[in-house]
């Protein structure tokens, strides 16, 4: 019987249905849900799960199979949403990594905004993982992150411009992160 979405396991398998063929994608979620579970230490032990989840499923809108809009985090959700996976997971998934802004040069944000963002601990957790790993799942600092996906993206690109708009915001998620988690050194 599948595990629950909203449990590391459960999470996992469903990712691991759909991005291996998609190579550094695939490597890149790997090392978001690890990382995840390092910065699940800044968060109640009860939103630990969640966090972790959410970071393997963070990307899932790559796969193929669920594009619709071409906005990831979008497809993701709506995926989940389809799923009947738990609201708050699916809310953290629309909402990754400042997402708000990209949709927002893509023209989506009236479909984003159906699912209602969360200031939380978690969300910050889950931008930590994310903004803190490669493309290829490499560890990174927050600077250098962002630094190589404006590198990635053409200048002018919406990802490019939304990152540029959203450094600011990923950044702050970062710093407060870091802060629960004592500022350790990760």
């Amino acid at each position: 019987m599948p595990s629950a979405l909203d449990t590391p396991q459960g999470a996992a398998e469903l990712a691991e249905s759909l991005l291996p063929p998609l190579g550094n994608r695939w490597l890149h979620t790997q090392a978001v849900a690890a990382r995840a579970v390092e910065a699940s230490e800044a968060l109640p032990e009860n939103e630990r799960d969640l966090l972790v989840a959410a970071a393997w499923l963070h990307d899932i809108g790559y796969a193929p199979k669920l594009r619709d809009t071409g906005f990831h985090p979008l497809d993701g959700a709506r995926h989940l949403a389809s799923l009947d996976a738990p609201d708050r997971l699916v809310r953290l998934v629309a909402h990754h990594s400042g997402a708000v802004y990209e949709a927002e040069q893509r023209g989506l944000s009236a479909e984003l905004a159906v699912y209602e963002r969360e200031d939380s601990p978690v969300l910050d957790a889950l931008i930590f993982a994310d903004m803190t790993t490669g493309p290829a799942g490499q560890r990174f600092d927050f600077d250098r992150r962002i630094d190589e996906i404006l590198v990635r993206y053409e200048p002018g690109s919406e990802v490019h411009n939304a990152i540029s708009k959203a450094r600011p915001y990923l950044g702050a998620a970062v710093e407060r992160t870091l802060a629960r988690l004592g500022a350790q050194p990760m």
